[in-house]
């Protein structure tokens, strides 16, 4: 079976020195203790490797929380303008200890202008809103919540180099574009016209329906299905969201008289921007190499 690579930018950055010892010291004390050992020791590989994916995300959502509890109210500096300068000062940081390439803050840099796009038309037609004041914003979109979709693609672009990802019955990059679009699209067009999701879904479904993705712990590559993997990661937005509307950074028009939880329905719409953003990632990565 034809196992297809695509590499995210430049290569996968080695790990620290110590980092690695101490990964050969485990691998060692777990080896001579059996499976279940080794099958820990690679968990907790897999939960450094996935928390170094979301630093940018995990940021962004810890900066929601902490300036929701301790942000001074009346502070000169609107709370929405620091998240927008914290994620900048994030993403800066990422650039310059190189944890995240060039090529990948491009492709970040694409889906926030995406999302901010997005976001400008929806909070005009009422989907949500931002209900404080700032100065840094267009119309009634502050500029920190581009960071917000970023951040998704920050993850994917971080997880694909870190987990040297490998596909199998992977569709051609030209039709994942198209369906990216079709995606975009709608997300405007069904304020005016028949909604067409329940068609979205079953190509989504008919292409990536047999795709297997590879993914790298420590030397041996495991696989899941990749609609599973869309589907975790749209799930962990959900979760993210859920977080987000309670800082109240946003609020849907349910929340206006107190919070509650974000409808699992917003599962489908994140679950479809995962591929918009899947797509963005791939334009970097969509190098073929030789079969694994």
């Amino acid at each position: 079976m034809r196992t297809r690579r695509m590499a995210a930018g430049a290569a996968p950055l080695a790990l620290p020195a110590a980092l690695r010892r101490w990964d050969r010291r485990a691998a060692r004390w777990t080896h001579a203790r059996g499976r279940a050992a080794v099958a820990l020791h690679e968990f907790v590989c897999f939960g450094v490797k996935q928390a170094s994916a979301c630093l940018f995300g995990g940021g962004m959502v810890l900066l929601l929380g902490l300036s929701w509890a301790f942000y001074p109210p009346h502070a000169t500096l609107a709370r929405y303008d620091f998240l927008t300068l914290a994620a900048l000062a994030i993403q800066c940081a990422l650039i310059a200890t190189r944890l995240e390439t060039l090529e990948e803050a491009k492709v970040i840099l694409l889906f926030h202008v995406v999302g901010t796009v997005m976001e400008v038309f929806k909070t005009s037609m009422g989907s949500w809103i931002y209900p404080e004041a700032s100065l840094l914003r267009i119309g009634g979109v502050p500029l920190f919540s581009g960071f917000m979709y970023a951040s998704v693609g920050s993850y994917i672009a971080r997880a694909w180099r870190l987990f040297d990802f490998r596909f199998t019955r992977h569709p051609s990059f030209a039709t994942t574009v198209w369906l990216a679009v079709a995606i975009y699209v709608n997300f405007f067009a069904h304020h005016f016209l028949p909604d067409a999701r329940w068609l979205l879904f079953p190509a989504v479904a008919m292409l990536f329906g047999r795709t297997w993705v590879h993914f790298r712990i420590r030397r041996a590559h495991r696989r899941m299905p990749l609609l599973l993997g869309f589907a975790l990661v749209a799930l962990f937005i959900w979760f993210a969201e859920n977080i987000g509307t309670f800082t109240a950074a946003w609020r849907y028009p349910a929340q206006h008289h107190g919070w509650q939880m974000v409808p699992l329905s917003k599962l489908g719409a994140w679950f479809l921007l995962m591929i918009i953003s899947y797509v963005m990632v791939s334009a970097v990565a969509k190098k073929p190499a030789r079969a694994a």
